[in-house]
């Protein structure tokens, strides 16, 4: 009997029609091998690198490694609850973070989950963790400067609102001290960027004692601090960066300024050595991968001025890496350092000497310049880093001579001044109005007579007198922000008026 294959073919239409809108198709696999946070998945065939994935118990993956026979996966949060055979799901997403106006003034996780005690998160947008960096076309000139409140970065280093630049050294010589300093200074600023204190890698006390520190000084309302901390797994010390710049890009596109602080990326660096070499990747030098270069070239080159037809927008990034003995010319600091648009550098032993912030002023560079400073601080500081050079080489040679001709001697002298006129303790950031007008002195050889060690108590001294005697002047320059006509005059008169009162 022939068989009618139409009337076959019908039946089956007829029976997978009682189905429809009823089968769920799902992408599933099975875990091979699973240890020290990496899983080891068979027969997610079509996943893509960066995808989500679902395993049993709410405990969520992502795809990192793309091989013959199977995909490898980083876990988040508990990977022993993961076993071998456990049915593994793709999502069909990338990771996202929430993002928006919510997170502001909270401590979240790498996944942006609430870890302050206050309520869970709540957002209705998310943003993928990584994205395509703007185009050339898509940016504009950094021109803005973004006030760290530091004399000496301020005056010499300065800083741009979309600018990368690094802060080097090695530890407990203050790098995180600057990344705070910075961001409480933005609280009095007119145009207040969002400030975003990204922690990887450090001591849960650390982080709580930063959260403690800006709570004080009232800059919470404006800061998003998002950790990874030593006691959580590699998986999430390696996404938290990413994740705390896609939670900027989120301001950075509504027209807004942001300042994300990345503290530290030398340990962002080895959670991913620790993550290849599980995942048997190549090792190269120091056993990095061979992409540990593109690992933060990717995260810092989403820094950026976006052109006025994108909203005119910045984000600027303040990444540290850390040292060993000072060798800069090590692997991870040489890459950060070719990436980045100037570097900060910090000295162990102007730190032990009591120069604080201990910034190498030889070695530190900001490649944006004096387009990135108001023009009162480039018409006062404009021959400083020069002077303060000067001096470096004339102590070098005084150690050797006890010979010294007048000039030589007068340099020294002033050289002395202008460093000690540069220390400044931590948590006083000050306002440039006020920066401009101590430099003005120092760097004019106004506060030649005046002892070394009396150097910061005339300082403070002389500010508040120009706050109750002449406050017009510093209201003009913080209008103005620039030394117009004549005020130069009034405040080398006013200098002289304080030496007065005081004498």
């Amino acid at each position: 009997m022939a068989i009618d294959t139409g009337e076959i073919a019908g039946v089956i239409r007829r029976e997978l029609e009682k189905y429809q809108g009823r089968l769920q198709t799902e992408h599933v696999g099975y875990v091979l091998q699973v240890g020290d946070g990496i899983a080891h998945v068979y027969g997610l065939d079509s996943a893509m690198y960066g995808e989500l994935v679902r395993f049993p118990g709410g405990v969520i993956g992502m795809v990192l490694n793309l091989e013959r026979d199977a995909v490898g996966c980083i876990v988040f949060g508990d990977a022993a609850a993961v076993r071998e055979g456990d049915q593994v799901s793709a999502t069909g997403r990338v990771m996202e973070v929430p993002v928006g106006e919510q997170l502001l003034g909270r401590v979240v996780s790498a996944l942006g989950e609430g870890l302050d005690g206050g309520p869970a998160v709540s957002v209705e947008r998310t943003r993928p963790i990584e994205v395509i960096a703007p185009g050339v076309l898509e940016r504009q000139q950094v021109k803005e400067p973004l006030q760290t409140g530091l004399k000496a970065i301020d005056s010499m280093i300065p800083i741009g609102r979309g600018q990368r630049e690094l802060i080097i050294g090695d530890r407990q010589i203050g790098k995180s001290e600057i990344l705070i300093d910075t961001i409480i200074n933005q609280k009095d600023d007119p145009r207040r960027p969002v400030c975003i204190y990204v922690a990887i890698g450090q001591k849960l006390s650390s982080v709580a004692q930063v959260v403690q520190t800006l709570r004080e000084a009232g800059a919470m309302p404006y800061t998003i601090v998002v950790c990874a901390t030593a006691s959580d797994p590699a998986p999430l010390q390696f996404v938290v960066p990413y994740a705390g710049c896609a939670m900027g890009e989120e301001f950075l596109w509504q027209g807004r300024d942001v300042l994300v602080a990345y503290d530290d990326l030398t340990r962002h660096a080895q959670a991913y050595r620790q993550l290849s070499l599980l995942l048997r990747r190549p090792p190269g030098r120091e056993a990095y991968p061979g992409d540990v270069f593109y690992l933060h070239s990717r995260l810092l080159e989403r820094a950026c001025k976006l052109s006025d037809s994108n909203g005119g927008g910045s984000l600027t990034a303040l990444p540290i890496i850390e040292t060993q003995a000072g060798d800069i010319s090590a692997y991870i600091p040489t890459n950060v350092i070719s990436i980045t648009d100037g570097q900060i550098y910090l000295e162990r032993d102007l730190f032990h000497a009591g120069v604080r912030p201990a910034v190498n002023v030889g070695l530190s560079v900001s490649r944006v310049g004096g387009s990135a400073q108001v023009k009162a601080m480039r018409q006062v500081a404009g021959r400083l880093r020069l002077d303060l050079a000067q001096y470096a080489e004339l102590s070098a040679f005084a150690q050797f001579s006890s010979d010294l001709d007048k000039n030589t001697k007068a340099q020294l002298a002033r050289g002395k001044r202008l460093v000690e006129l540069l220390k400044q303790d931590r948590r006083v950031p000050m306002p440039v109005e006020r920066q401009v007008m101590a430099l003005f002195a120092g760097v004019n050889g106004l506060l030649d007579d005046i002892p070394v060690e009396q150097i910061r108590a005339w300082e403070a001294g002389f500010l508040t007198f120009m706050d109750s005697s002449h406050p017009e002047i510093g209201a003009g320059i913080r209008a103005s922000k620039a030394l117009g006509e004549g005020v130069p005059a009034q405040l080398e008169a006013a200098v002289r008026e304080y030496a007065q009162r005081k004498g």
